[in-house]
C-alpha cells in the first residue's frame, strides 16, 4: 500500500495545526482574562482591557469570544473548572462520609488562602451581579449552585454512612458551612485579620460536631491541612 499523502492530506494537517494553535491562543487569552477578573471583577473585563494585557489586537481577542458577555461567561466556566480540579476532584477520592466532607472543606479553605490577594470570582461576582439578571448572572449562579449541591451530596453520604445524625438537614448544614467560607473571605481578604484560616477550620469542626451521630469520632487532621492527594 502506498504511503504517499493524498491530495487532501496536507490541507487537513494544516487545518488541524491551525485549530490546535487557535485553541492554545484562546486558552492563553482565557488565562489572562481569569487573572484580570480576579483583580478587577467580571465587570472590569472588556475586550479592550484584555487586548492590552495580552498584547493582542482587539479584533484578535474578539475573534475568540465575539462579545464581552461571552468572554465573562467563559471566564466563569474556566474558574469553575479550576475550582473543581483543586477542590472537588481530589476530595472525591477520599473515603465516603466524613473523610470526603472534611477534604471538601479543607481544599476549599486552602483555595481561599491562595485567593486572599486575588479574590474569589464566586464571591465577587455575586456582589456584582446579585441584582442584574441576564446570561452572566445565570452562568455564575449555576456554577455556585452546582458546588452547593456537591456539598449537600457529600453531607447526605455522611448521613448514609452513619457518620452524621439521620435527622441532619443537608441544606441547612451546607448553608452553615458556606457561611464559614464567606466569613473567612471577608476577614482574611478585607480585614486582613490574623488567624482567620484557623478560625474557619475550628468553626467547621464545631459545626460538624453538632451533627455527629452517637459514637462517631472525627478523623485525625479534620479538616485536613495537608495538600490533597493527586
Amino acid at each position: 500500500m502506498s504511503t504517499a499523502p493524498t491530495s487532501t492530506a496536507a490541507p487537513r494537517r494544516a487545518a488541524t495545526r491551525g485549530l490546535h494553535k487557535g485553541q492554545q491562543t484562546r486558552a492563553a487569552i482565557l488565562e489572562a482574562a481569569l487573572g484580570l477578573a480576579s483583580s478587577v471583577g467580571l465587570e472590569g473585563l472588556s475586550i479592550g482591557a484584555l487586548a492590552e494585557v495580552t498584547g493582542m489586537s482587539k479584533s484578535g481577542v474578539f475573534a475568540h469570544f465575539g462579545s464581552r458577555e461571552e468572554l465573562q461567561i467563559s471566564v466563569i466556566r474556566e474558574y469553575h473548572t479550576k475550582f473543581e480540579e483543586e477542590v472537588f476532584f481530589p476530595a472525591i477520592r477520599e473515603a465516603r462520609g466524613l473523610p470526603r466532607l472534611g477534604a471538601l472543606f479543607g481544599n476549599w479553605v486552602r483555595r481561599v488562602s491562595v485567593e486572599i490577594d486575588s479574590g474569589c470570582i464566586y464571591i465577587s461576582g455575586a456582589v456584582e451581579f446579585d441584582d442584574r439578571p441576564g446570561p452572566v448572572r445565570d452562568a455564575l449562579a449555576s456554577m455556585v449552585r452546582a458546588w452547593h449541591l456537591a456539598m449537600e451530596r457529600a453531607i447526605r453520604i455522611a448521613i448514609d454512612e452513619g457518620h452524621l445524625r439521620a435527622d441532619t438537614d443537608p441544606a441547612q448544614m451546607q448553608f452553615e458551612v458556606h457561611g464559614l467560607i464567606l466569613a473567612l473571605h471577608h476577614d482574611a481578604r478585607f480585614l486582613r485579620t490574623p488567624g482567620s484560616l484557623e478560625r474557619a477550620r475550628r468553626g467547621f469542626v464545631r459545626t460538624v460536631t453538632d451533627y455527629l451521630a452517637d459514637g462517631t469520632v472525627l478523623p485525625a487532621d479534620f479538616p485536613p491541612t495537608s495538600a490533597p492527594r493527586r
